[in-house]
């Protein structure tokens, strides 16, 4: 079903294509041409505006905050911590060791050096 929708889809846009550049060469035919342009008088300047002065606010004076004391916390005894004891890991068993064949040898690639020009006479 996609290839069908795609179709009918590029097929749509293949026509709004071909409509649009024949509606802008139907604009361009009819359009008037620069050269008979009508020269309009250069446009007046505008008067500076300037604007009101802002006025000064008064603001208050911060009011200051009152000092508050932290109540003091009791010492708190905490019981000695317990030693733990010590574990031992124990090791790893070793993995028996693979004897591989020889790598083989890669097959070497000609290198291709482009010949030097010769100097013309």
């Amino acid at each position: 079903m996609a290839p069908k929708n795609s179709a009918v889809f590029l097929l749509g846009l293949l026509l709004s294509c071909v409509a649009m550049s024949s509606a802008a060469r139907i604009l361009e035919e009819t359009a008037p041409s620069r050269k008979n342009e009508v020269h309009l008088p250069p446009k007046p300047e505008l008067p500076k505006v300037e604007l009101p002065t802002f006025p000064e606010v008064y603001l208050p004076p911060k009011p200051e905050m009152p000092k508050v004391e932290l109540p003091t916390f009791p010492e708190v005894h905490l019981p000695p911590k317990p030693e733990m004891s010590k574990v031992e890991l124990t090791r790893k068993p070793e993995m028996p060791k693979v004897e591989l064949p020889p790598k083989p040898e890669l097959p070497t690639v000609p290198v291709f050096h482009f010949p030097k020009p010769e100097d013309k006479p």
